[in-house]
């Protein structure tokens, strides 16, 4: 079999187009939604936006784009160029198949994420990227979880959005990007009609997000770490390129999707949402975070830095991380984000600061 013969299979799977099957009126007149205005009338109900590149035919494209990375998998920036369409291993270690630990509604994730019905978090196996301080160690480093097909992954999917989930929050999504677009396409043929979440740790290559383009509403970016130094000492494959890739990855994907925008009932629908972790003596240059978030995103960007570093896997034999973060170190951090004049934090975040203030008071 071609690669092109596989990637069509894989595309093809599970039936029909899209076209015609549930949407309704809108998109039986030819007409995309407007995802920048997010108001939603019983005749123009909020669509994501996979949905019009289904409606283009135009997400097989990308499916079959994607799987073709595989043949030579340049999905990260690792560029291992292994084949993984004949089962070769490159560092993330990840088989053909998805590697999914749980597939469960996750109500300790951004507000704007969790709502009442909470996220609908699939939590993929591997990384590409095996942080020393990894927080989910045994699932990204050693791979904990089952093989699962396409179809079984899109079904997941539908899981969760009939369990009453606000989003489709896709964890560690890199080096299964193509499985996941292609059950995406599987879903929404089948009714799925919730945004797509890619919670990524910001280790991305451009190209790849410039792929996602029109299938993301949401995304969920980490950027961990400003300085080339401490990129590379705390990573066990030295990824001292992380800093200048992670930033042009988050700017690509503002680019995209623009600040965060919620409906009325504060759900987010889509946007950027940067993620920052709090380290101890100041190893993850938060200074310098908020102020490049300032001047290369836009002050609206919704911001969450996070206070709940743990010591974990490896952090317990780096003496500058092997403890937690103080509340001064916290109080600090989010005085810096508020200087730096971010006006969309975290509320979580902004809750976490008055405790920590308290406690040093």
């Amino acid at each position: 079999m071609t690669r092109r013969d596989f990637c069509m299979n894989m595309c093809r799977a599970g039936g029909a187009a899209l076209l015609g099957l549930t949407v309704g009126p809108l998109w039986q007149t030819g007409c995309a939604p407007e995802l920048e205005e997010e108001t939603e009338t019983p005749s123009k109900p909020w669509l994501p936006a996979y949905l019009t590149l289904e409606a283009e035919n135009r997400l097989e494209e990308r499916v079959e784009q994607a799987y073709g990375v595989m043949e030579k998998c340049e999905l990260c920036p690792r560029h291992c160029g292994v084949n993984r369409l004949k089962e070769e291993k490159g560092f993330c270690n990840a088989p053909l198949k998805a590697l999914v630990y749980s597939h469960t509604p996750h109500y300790g994730e951004e507000l704007p994420l969790v709502g009442n019905g909470g996220s609908g978090t699939i939590f993929f196996s591997h990384c590409n990227l095996r942080c020393v301080f990894c927080q989910n160690w045994p699932i990204a480093h050693e791979g904990r979880g089952r093989e699962i097909s396409d179809e079984e992954l899109a079904g997941m999917m539908l899981d969760l959005q009939k369990w009453g989930c606000h989003n489709i929050n896709v964890v560690t999504p890199t080096h299964v990007m193509p499985q996941i677009l292609n059950a995406v396409r599987l879903a929404a043929k089948k009714g799925l009609r919730l945004p797509l979440c890619y919670n990524t740790s910001g280790y991305e290559s451009l190209e790849m997000i410039r792929l996602l383009d029109g299938v993301v509403d949401l995304y969920l970016p980490d950027l961990k770490f400003m300085d080339v130094d401490q990129a590379q000492r705390f990573n066990e494959a030295a990824a001292a390129d992380y800093p200048e890739l992670a930033q042009k990855a988050l700017i690509e994907m503002h680019r995209q999707v623009g600040d965060l925008v919620t409906d009325e009932n504060y759900i987010a629908r889509r946007g950027l949402m940067v993620r920052h972790l709090v380290m101890p003596n100041r190893v993850a240059g938060t200074r310098d975070f908020v102020r490049w978030v300032a001047q290369e995103l836009s002050t609206d960007t919704y911001v969450n830095i996070m206070s709940q570093y743990r010591v974990e896997y490896k952090a317990f034999e780096y003496e500058e991380i092997a403890r937690a973060i103080t509340s001064e170190e916290y109080v600090e951090a989010m005085e810096w984000a508020m200087e730096a004049g971010l006006t969309n934090l975290d509320k979580r975040s902004l809750s976490q600061l008055e405790i920590h203030r308290r406690r040093i008071q």
